[in-house]
């Protein structure tokens, strides 16, 4: 099942508009999303990303609520195993 999952932005750095990426946490587990579509992104701030693409911002408890779903229905399993 493809689900967007929320992460924090840890940094950002790039070309804007188009060519901007940013150091992402899931749950520690970090890796390298596109921010192009959500260009007023900055570290500290929430993001649904889905395949590679921050789609919008959250706010911290919605994000913190995603993850706990995702966790209960096991879905966090495959973030973890791409991680390794």
């Amino acid at each position: 099942m493809c689900l967007a999952v929320p992460g924090k932005i840890l940094s950002v750095s790039g070309n804007p508009p188009y060519d901007v990426v940013g150091k992402v946490s899931f749950g520690g587990i970090v890796k390298e999303i596109n921010l192009a579509y959500v260009p007023d992104a900055r570290p500290g701030d929430f993001v649904m990303v889905h395949v590679g693409f921050a789609l919008s911002r959250v706010d911290e408890e919605e994000a913190n609520q995603v993850f706990q779903y995702l966790d209960r229905i096991d879905e966090l399993s495959e973030l973890r195993e791409e991680s390794s």
